[in-house]
């Protein structure tokens, strides 16, 4: 069975902005059999993002979990042995931190 990892433009879009995904990702959230994972490292940018004053939620970081629940999402936790590999990510274009993470828990998902 296949999994879905949510980036944090995919999860805020998928609460507020629907429209601005596509029509692939939008028929793997609408359909209830597929897991749908969000991982702590995005609700991590979006905290930092939103104390910045460079992400206007219209709510807190932390009232995000609950919407959340009610869409389904099961959560992903960043464990310390994976914060300690970060290290080992492969050396790639993309050099936001958090993206960079997503990608490692994404490969994680797909080997065990």
């Amino acid at each position: 069975m296949k999994r879905y990892l949510l980036d944090t433009h995919s999860l805020l879009w998928s609460m507020w902005q629907p429209e601005k995904l596509g029509a692939q990702a939008l028929a793997v959230l609408e359909n209830t059999n597929n897991p749908v994972f969000v991982s702590s490292i995005s609700l991590w940018e979006i905290s930092l993002k939103y104390s910045l004053g460079k992400l206007n939620l219209g709510c807190k970081p932390g009232d995000l979990l609950p919407v959340m629940d009610e869409m389904g999402f099961e959560r992903m936790i960043l464990s310390f042995e994976e914060a300690a590999l970060f290290y080992k990510l492969p050396k790639i274009a993309h050099k936001d931190p958090f993206d960079r993470m997503l990608i490692g828990k994404r490969y994680q998902m797909i080997w065990f």
